[in-house]
């Protein structure tokens, strides 16, 4: 079990694959229940926003994929101000229906809460539930710092759990100041500096510097 596991940069053939690996987790979660309160729509709706992002991803950042496509990685290009997805008011207003305002607020806590600064985003990771899930996270997560370090540029990511928070910071992420959802969720804000060696080679100590994972 000590192979690696193959990692494949997402086509827009592959936009079906990863919105699903993202929304159902996102579904489950409490966000997606504060965000869609009726669970016979929830799935859908979220599965439309989902795809929007990802979307907006293969045209202004990257997205990985586990070959066998049970493991998607969707990163953002934040190397200044940058342009919300196109016509995304009118697409979210069309996806969210009722409950646009609440979508909206999300966005407004996650983007007060985003570094300034030029960064890679991972704005989505998610991981079947299935056998060897932790190795699965664990070799996407490395193959794709590494493709985003080649910028040398800081990661951000947010994870809404411990376990997430944990994952993360065993490739060299720091945690900040964690803030709170709308919903009430405690979020950790994740940053991590360029240069970083993968963890299991004498990983360099990341230097403290001042959204969503869905799933990990």
């Amino acid at each position: 079990m000590n192979r690696t596991l193959p990692v494949c940069r997402a086509r827009w053939r592959d936009v079906h694959d990863i919105v699903e690996l993202v929304a159902g987790p996102f579904a489950d979660s409490a966000t997606g229940a504060w965000l869609v309160p009726d669970d016979r729509r929830r799935r859908d709706v979220l599965t439309a926003v989902v795809r929007v992002w990802t979307e907006h991803a293969l045209l202004s950042g990257e997205a990985y994929l586990l070959q066998d496509h049970s493991a998607a990685a969707v990163w953002l290009h934040q190397y200044g101000p940058t342009p919300a997805p196109t016509g995304y008011g009118e697409r979210l207003a069309v996806a969210c229906a009722d409950h646009l305002d609440r979508f909206l607020q999300l966005d407004d806590v996650l983007r007060a809460h985003r570094p300034a600064e030029p960064h890679n985003h991972l704005a989505f990771f998610a991981v079947t539930a299935q056998p060897h899930r932790i190795r699965r996270a664990t070799a996407l997560l490395a193959a794709s710092n590494a493709r985003m370090g080649q910028a040398r540029l800081p990661t951000y990511t947010e994870a809404n759990t411990p376990p997430e928070r944990d994952l993360y910071a065993r490739h060299g992420y720091v945690a900040h100041q964690p803030f709170t959802l709308p919903d009430g969720t405690t979020t950790y804000p994740m940053w991590r500096s360029p240069g970083l060696r993968q963890p299991g080679r004498n990983p360099a100590r990341p230097a403290i510097c001042p959204y969503a994972a869905m799933s990990a």
